[in-house]
Formats: structure tokens, C-alpha cells, sequence
């Protein structure tokens, strides 16, 4: 590793010498370290929002949100061809409201009808709302059309609804104020660039109260935590400021007893869906040729009022579901009318939910007989994720979790043994270019994957860190631990090479460097975790009037210093030699000017600004996989560099040229483990092991973004910014339930074998 720039000295120059040079070259890069914790000490301190950025971030998440909303309410078939005429009236349990609120007795509404959703937000006690209901019975529906209606008659001045799903809450972690900033900000990227927004926009639209929290399903929060949930929204939000909850009617009881009814909010429940008015809309919805068989339907339920297929349809869910699966195929909706198919209702639930993901897929291959999926193949994918979310007790299907599903990359020890074998085929694919180029020896193949084991010790001992470190001692600390640690690993393989009979002396100096080197990653690019968000940002030249001054600075300081210490090693070793202090003064600048501008230049990819727009799940995949590589080419230079001027001021004539090939010799040895470590503090190689693993055991597919898009086109998945959920949360209760599940074809899918045109992750 970077010893062996030292090992190879001895050979070349005296013992003195290279004692001198080991000494100044290891204070040189202990302060070009130190340096470094000055150049990425973490972001800087900003003011809070003015009133414009205020301002600002309203209108930029109105049309963001609103974008969003109306996109997924047209594929959720919200509008068009008929909306479901549900009506929702105030609750009559007087249990489940607020003892100081009065039910307003005359609020009525449609849910498709904007300007009645409109009023009765405007009408209930203080603008907060509760949704109860039935499972399917149109809650979250509700909430979004409600959503969608405040924001098209929104003023400046108005209240901006934004929806929160509220399964990821937990109070005993964070308040409910701090939850709602943060989950706004990470769901709408965009809001992260403090330097436009400041650091607390979202908390003043909160306090305020210029901001609605629409908080969607608190029943899918785990039942041990609903009342504990709804204590927090009572006590850390103010009770006059506008919300809108929803919950299943009989889990808001339950937390009610255990806790108090949401303060001063007006509770709302569906009427029963009529079901003459349900078949005339999914009639309307059916091509000309089908609406026969929807008569006969209808013919049989005024003969048969009490038949289940009658109270099947007066679900809002139910009646969706048969619309998908019924209204635009070849299927007969009659056989619903079959007794002795569908005796009782479950039998009729279970069939359209089981019906669902089959016909939808099958209609989609007969449209593109060459571009869709297998319908058993994507029963049998779309059934592992649900299992994978359920046996997590969560609905949100984020790519950047999809690791911990995987025994390989959660667990330290088998964790380090990926990263290691992901290093050693990195040295497979590089190491032989030394060999090809510079006429290297075949034996500098296995000498060179042997340093591979650097990353164990250094993976084992990040994943002791369970949260991430937030004060910037701390953390440069526990990483020249992390470093000294991959320093110790690897030195024991060198130390025999080096001559000299003081092996402490040796083997402090060769580990020290190592050390050194790896350090100057870790403070760049930080621990090899896994993180808890992927990098949104995208790269652009955002607020460079008032970054650029900083990142001079660094890359000027990094350099000065570097050039004096380079030249006080010459000045030492070539006494009386004016043109060796003259190339060792520029070989310093080159190369702190080297570090310090790739530590700059990693500081703007981490704190790049998001799009000024929703980011779906391929964007954000898209954009941690860019800043993954450019991070991980950036701290190879960084690692191989040190060892590359130590190379170059001590065999060559120290001349840029030198030091150039040099590094590129480097690069293509050892340069891989700098760019491991770095790729390791990403989500997309994690996402990428997990669904290589997953693809090859026939579980998922190998275009598992393009899969996830079709199955959101197609109705079965809804999105919900960069995360997919079920339609329903029933679909993936039904999909875990199932037992006999046809399987695929085979063992994976075949990557070609579709042409949607959606990115492949």
C-alpha cells in the first residue's frame, strides 16, 4: 500500500535520509489532515429565515406539492371517467370528538366536488380535521382531492396543505413539529438548500400557521404507538393551528381511549355508497361494448338486493378494484353474481384483490406484446416486496432501505466480507492495466489484492457507530480510529520487506502513513455506513458567489502549506541545493493544490442543491449514483496522492510530468480502496449488491426502477415523492396472506427482455 512508497526508499537512498523525509513527509500529511477537518468541518451556521426566503419556500412547495398531487390523482383515476359519488358527513359518536367541539350537523360533501371540500375545510372548528372510515372506504382519497382543492383557490396568504404519511412517526424519537420539518424537507429536496431557504422556513409556515399538515393514516402507525402518536400531535402542535387527519375508524377508538380525541377538530365519516350511484359510475367508466354486462349486474342486484356483490360495491376500495379489473378487459363482471364462487363477502374481496395484479399486467402485455412483464412474474415480485415491507411493519417502499433486507450488507461481519470482495474485484479490473502499460510484473496482481483486507477492520469498526456523529471533534476522532485501524491491517504485510533491524520503528512509521492517507478519505467522504438518505442534490454553479471565496481559501491554505513542508524536506536532505528546494517547493503546491482542490470539489457534490421540482424514485437514484462515482474518482486521487509525491521527490526528477504518471501507476493499484471507502458512505451501491443479490435469486427483477414505474403506471403502486406504496394497504396485506403463489418462469429476469424506456438502476 502507500508504505510501499516508503519500503522502496530504503532502497534507493540512505537510512538517514529516508528517516528525515519519513518524518517531515508524516508531519506534512498529519497537517494537510488536520487541513482537511478545517476545509469539511461540517455545514456552516446560517441565519434563520428572513421573511422573502419565507416567502419563497411557500410558493416553491405550493407548485411543487400541487405538481406532485395532480400527476398521482390522475393516475389513481381520481377524476376521470366518474368519480365515486362518496359523501362524508360529520361523525355521530360523540366519543370520538373533542368535548369542546360541537359537530356542525349541516356540513355535507361530495368528494369529488372541490368547492364543497373547500368549504367544509373553511367551516370545521379551527380548520382540523379528522377522517374516519372503514378500511377502503376513500380516506386517503379524501385527503388528497382535499389537498389538491386547497391549493387551486389558494391565495398567497392561504394555508398550504402538504401530505405526511404518518407511518414513519415515532414520538419517543423526535417531536411532532421537528418530525413534520424534517419529513417535508427530505420528501421535497429541494427546501434542503439552506443558502436560498435558510435553516427554519418550514418551522415559521408551521408557527405561523400558514402550513396544513395532511397526516395520512394514522391507523397504519404500529398499534402500540397510535395513542402515544395522537398524545404528540396534541401536545407539541398548537390545537388552534389547521390539520387534517386520517384514520380506520375502529384504531382512532382505540387510541382515543388510550390518549384524547384530536383537540378542536371536527370529525367526518363516509355515508355508505349508494349502490345504484357506484354502478353507474363504474358503468360510465367501461368501454361501449362492456356496458351490457354491467346492465345485467345491475339487473341482478334489484332482483337480489341482499346478494355480496351488492355490499361488496358499496366499498369505495371494492368498487375501484372492480372497476380496474372488470371496466377495461375482457373479464364478465357478472360471474360476481355467483354464489357458489363468492358465497359471502371476504370470498368477493379476496377475488378482486387477488384479480387485480394478474389482469392488469396481462392487459398491459396484450397492449405491448414486447414490453410488458409476465403477469406470475410480477405477482411473484410485487408478493417479496410486500413481504419485505410487512416483516418491517412499513409501507413505504424506499430503494435506498432495500440493503437492510439483505443478511449480507446488515450484519458487520458479512458486511465487511461484501466490501472485501467487492475491493478485490476492483484490483481484478484495474491491476492489470499495471502490467499492460507500465510493464509491471504479474506477481504485483496478488500483492495488490492482499492490501484489499484494509477495508475489513475499517467496515467492522464504522458499523459501531449506530447513529451518525453530529459534533465535528468527535467525528474526525473516531475517524483516525477508523483509519489507524485499516492502517494496522494492512502494515503487517510490509513491514518484512522494509530493511532496518527496528521493527517498532517500522512498523509505527509504515502505519502511520497508511493511516494518515485513509484519514484523509474518512474526514473527505466520512465513515463507510450506510446512510440514512441518498444525495438528491444535482451539481450546478447555485450560490458560487458565495461558496467560491471559501473554496479558494481551502485549496490556497492546502497548498501553501503543503509547499513549505516539502520544501523544509528538501532544504533538509539536499543541503546547499537551490534547485531541489526550488522542485520540491512546486511539487508541494502541485500537490496540496491537488488536495485541496479535490476536498473542495467534494464539498460541492455533498451540499449540490436539489431540483427546483418533485423528485420521483429514479431521479434520486440517478442523482446519488452520480455523486457516488465523481466522490468515490475524487478520494482515489485523495488516498494515492501523498504516497505519489513521496514517490515521485525521491526516484524522479520531481517534475509534474512525473508526479503525474506517477499517481496514474497508483490509481490503478491502490486507488480502488479510496474509492471503495467513498462509494461505502452512498446509498446506490448498497441499492445495487442488494438487488444483484435479490435479481439472481429470482425474488425481484434486474430492472427493478423500470418494474416499479410500470407497476405505478399500471395502478398497483402509488407514489408518494421518491417512495412507492401499495394501492392499498389490503393489496399488500392479501399479497403477504397468499400461500400458493405461482412462481417465475425463471430464476431472474432476463434484463433485456423489455423495452420500457425508464432507466435502469
Amino acid at each position: 500500500m502507500t508504505a510501499g512508497g516508503l519500503m522502496s526508499v530504503w532502497a534507493l537512498k540512505g537510512s538517514d535520509q529516508v528517516s528525515a523525509a519519513a518524518s517531515v513527509l508524516g508531519t506534512v500529511v498529519g497537517l494537510l489532515g488536520i487541513l482537511a477537518v478545517w476545509a469539511w468541518r461540517g455545514k456552516p451556521h446560517h441565519k434563520n429565515s428572513d421573511t422573502e426566503q419565507i416567502a419563497e419556500t411557500a410558493q416553491t412547495l405550493s407548485r411543487v406539492v400541487r405538481r406532485q398531487w395532480e400527476d398521482e390523482a390522475i393516475l389513481r383515476q381520481l377524476f376521470e371517467p366518474a368519480p365515486l359519488p362518496v359523501i362524508w358527513t360529520p361523525c355521530r359518536r360523540a366519543e370520538l370528538m373533542d368535548h369542546g367541539t360541537r359537530a356542525d350537523t349541516a356540513i355535507r360533501c361530495h368528494a369529488h366536488d372541490p368547492d364543497e371540500l373547500v368549504e367544509t375545510f373553511q367551516r370545521a372548528t379551527r380548520q382540523r380535521i379528522v377522517v374516519l372510515g372503514p378500511g377502503g372506504s376513500g380516506k386517503t382519497t379524501f385527503a388528497v382531492l382535499l389537498l389538491l382543492a386547497l391549493l387551486r383557490t389558494r391565495d398567497s396568504e392561504d394555508p398550504l396543505p402538504v401530505l405526511c404519511p404518518l407511518s414513519c412517526f415515532d414520538p419517543s424519537r423526535e417531536s411532532a413539529r421537528d418530525w413534520l420539518q424534517r419529513r417535508v424537507t427530505e420528501d421535497y429536496p429541494v427546501l434542503s438548500d439552506v443558502q436560498r431557504y435558510g435553516t427554519s422556513a418550514i418551522v415559521e409556515l408551521l408557527t405561523e400557521h400558514r402550513l396544513v399538515p395532511v397526516l395520512d393514516g394514522l391507523d397504519e402507525v404500529p398499534v402500540a404507538r397510535q395513542a402515544a402518536v395522537l398524545a404528540a400531535l396534541n401536545d407539541t402542535l398548537p390545537t388552534n393551528a389547521p390539520l387534517v387527519l386520517t384514520c380506520r375508524t375502529d384504531d382512532y377508538a382505540r387510541a382515543v381511549r388510550e390518549s384524547t380525541p384530536l383537540a378542536n377538530a371536527t370529525v367526518l365519516e363516509p355515508a355508505p355508497l349508494h349502490i345504484g350511484e357506484a354502478l353507474a359510475a363504474l358503468r360510465l367508466a367501461a368501454p361501449t361494448q362492456r356496458r351490457p354486462a354491467w346492465d345485467a349486474l345491475a339487473d341482478h342486484l334489484t332482483q337480489n338486493p341482499d346478494s355480496p356483490v351488492g355490499h361488496v360495491l358499496t366499498s369505495p376500495l371494492m368498487a375501484t378494484l372492480a372497476r380496474s379489473v372488470y371496466a377495461g378487459g375482457d373479464r364478465d363482471v357478472t360471474e360476481l353474481t355467483d354464489l357458489r364462487r363468492f358465497p359471502a363477502l371476504p370470498a368477493l374481496e379476496h377475488h378482486l384483490l387477488d384479480a387485480l395484479v394478474p389482469t392488469l399486467y396481462a392487459r398491459s402485455q396484450r397492449q405491448a406484446p414486447t414490453g410488458g412483464w409476465d403477469p406470475e412474474k410480477a405477482r411473484h415480485y410485487l408478493t417479496f416486496i410486500a413481504q419485505g415491507l410487512s416483516k418491517e411493519g412499513a409501507f413505504d417502499f424506499a430503494w435506498w432501505k432495500l440493503h437492510t433486507w439483505s443478511s449480507a450488507l446488515t450484519k458487520p461481519w458479512r458486511r465487511a466480507a461484501t466490501w472485501l470482495a467487492v475491493t478485490l474485484v476492483g484490483h481484478l479490473v484495474t491491476n492489470p492495466f499495471l502490467v499492460l502499460f507500465f510493464g509491471a510484473p504479474l506477481e504485483i496482481v496478488p500483492m495488490c489484492m492482499a492490501q484489499a483486507a484494509v477495508v475489513v477492520p475499517m467496515f467492522l469498526l464504522s458499523s459501531r457507530v449506530s447513529v451518525p456523529l453530529a459534533r465535528t471533534g468527535r467525528r474526525t476522532g473516531f475517524s483516525a480510529l477508523v483509519a489507524l485501524s485499516g492502517g494496522l491491517a494492512v502494515t503487517p504485510a510490509t513491514v518484512p520487506f522494509l530493511p532496518g533491524t527496528n521493527v517498532a520503528h517500522k512498523f509505527l512509521g509504515a502505519t502511520a502513513f497508511v493511516g494518515v492517507c485513509l484519514w484523509l478519505v474518512l474526514l473527505a467522504a466520512g465513515l463507510p455506513t450506510p446512510p440514512e438518505r441518498p444525495n438528491c442534490g444535482r451539481l450546478g454553479v447555485a450560490q458560487w458567489r458565495r461558496r467560491l471565496p471559501r473554496a479558494l481559501a481551502s485549496v490556497a491554505c492546502v497548498a501553501v502549506s503543503s509547499a513549505l513542508f516539502f520544501a523544509s524536506y528538501a532544504a533538509y536532505v539536499h543541503r546547499n541545493g537551490e534547485p531541489r528546494f526550488l522542485a520540491s517547493l512546486r511539487d508541494g503546491l502541485v500537490i496540496g493544490g491537488v488536495l485541496g482542490m479535490g476536498l473542495a470539489f467534494f464539498r460541492w457534490i455533498r451540499s449540490a442543491s436539489a431540483a427546483d421540482g418533485q423528485e420521483t424514485a429514479a431521479e434520486t437514484l440517478r442523482a446519488d449514483r452520480l455523486l457516488a462515482l465523481l466522490g468515490g474518482g475524487a478520494c482515489a486521487v485523495l488516498f494515492v496522492l501523498p504516497d505519489a509525491g513521496v514517490r515521485t521527490s525521491i526516484w524522479f526528477a520531481s517534475t509534474v510530468t512525473d508526479l503525474a504518471i506517477v499517481t496514474a501507476f497508483r490509481l490503478l493499484d491502490i486507488g480502488v480502496i479510496g474509492f471503495v471507502l467513498a462509494l461505502a458512505t452512498c446509498a446506490w451501491p448498497y441499492y445495487v449488491i442488494a438487488r444483484i443479490q435479490f435479481a439472481a435469486c429470482g425474488q425481484l427483477p434486474w430492472r427493478l426502477q423500470a418494474f416499479l414505474a410500470d407497476a405505478h403506471r399500471l395502478g398497483i403502486l402509488r407514489r408518494v415523492n421518491s417512495t412507492y406504496q401499495f394501492r392499498h394497504a389490503r393489496l399488500q396485506s392479501r399479497l403477504v396472506e397468499s400461500t400458493r403463489l405461482p412462481e417465475p418462469r425463471t430464476p431472474a429476469d432476463l434484463p433485456g427482455a423489455h423495452s420500457d424506456s425508464t432507466t435502469s438502476s
